[in-house]
């Protein structure tokens, strides 16, 4: 069986985060093994092949911040995808952290 590639990696920890929940690209990075690898995380999401697949709506940056040029239409439209989840995203298009963030762990 091979292995898979870093993007590869990153889809499958993304596809994991549960609906109404987020995480950060710092997260996902440490996650697929790669701790100092935020940025190539944005970019693996912004060349996702499959939007409806693999929900990068619900990564945010480490302050909670929505994608300033979201892939798929910018950020009112990673806002709109979250809220339609039941996570709040506040006038800064920012998501409180404390209150939706994602343990990692797969949902019961």
């Amino acid at each position: 069986m091979r292995s898979l590639n870093f993007f590869e990696r990153v889809y499958e920890v993304v596809k994991r985060v549960p609906k109404g929940k987020v995480t950060t690209y710092g997260q996902v990075a440490l996650l697929v093994g790669s701790p100092r690898a935020a940025r190539q995380v944005g970019y693996a999401l912004h060349v996702n092949p499959e939007p409806m697949v693999i929900p990068c709506h619900r990564v945010v940056n480490r302050f909670g911040a929505l994608a300033p040029a979201f892939a798929f239409g910018g950020k009112e439209v990673q806002a709109a995808l979250l809220q339609a989840e039941g996570v709040e995203v506040d006038e800064n298009f920012s998501v409180d952290l404390q209150r939706y963030i994602w343990s990692g762990e797969l949902p019961e």
